[in-house]
C-alpha cells in the first residue's frame, strides 16, 4: 500500500467537508481550467503545487470552521476579502481587500461568498460557493 504524505489526509478531508453540501452544492460560476485573473501575489515557482484562494465578504458570519478546515489543509491559502467592508481573516493569513479584490472576485464570476477556490498553476482546479454550515 502506497503512503501518505502529511499533507493528503488533511487535504481529503477538506475536500470531503466542502464536497459534502457544507458549502451549496458546486454551482459556481468560476469555469474550471480557467485562469486567475490578475492578483498581487507571486506565482509559485511550481507549476504542480496547490493552492488554495478563499473569496469571501463581510457579510458571511461566522467562518471560523472553513479557516479552521482550509488550514488544517496544509496547502497555501490566499485570502481575497471583497466587496469594500473590511474584514479579519485567521492571522498569519495575508487579505487583499479594496477595489481591486473586489474586481478579482467579480472577474471570476463569483456568485456567493465565500468561494473556495482549488487552484494548481494559476489554473482553477475545483470551486465551491455559499454558506459554511459549520459541520464537519
Amino acid at each position: 500500500m502506497r503512503a501518505m504524505n502529511r499533507t493528503a489526509a488533511p487535504l481529503l478531508s477538506l475536500l470531503l467537508v466542502l464536497g459534502a453540501g457544507n458549502l451549496t452544492p458546486a454551482r459556481a460560476l468560476v469555469r474550471l481550467g480557467d485562469a486567475l485573473p490578475a492578483h498581487p501575489w507571486a506565482s509559485s515557482a511550481n507549476d504542480d503545487e496547490r493552492e488554495i484562494v478563499v473569496l469571501y465578504s463581510h457579510d458571511c458570519g461566522d467562518l471560523g470552521e472553513l479557516w479552521s478546515a482550509l488550514l488544517r489543509s496544509g496547502l497555501p491559502i490566499r485570502a481575497v476579502n471583497a466587496e469594500d467592508v473590511a474584514s479579519p481573516a485567521p492571522a498569519g493569513l495575508s487579505v487583499w481587500h479594496g477595489p481591486d479584490a473586489t474586481a478579482f472576485a467579480r472577474a471570476l464570476a463569483v456568485s456567493a461568498y465565500p468561494t473556495v477556490l482549488l487552484v494548481r498553476g494559476e489554473r482553477v482546479l475545483n470551486a465551491w460557493e455559499g454558506t459554511f454550515s459549520g459541520k464537519l
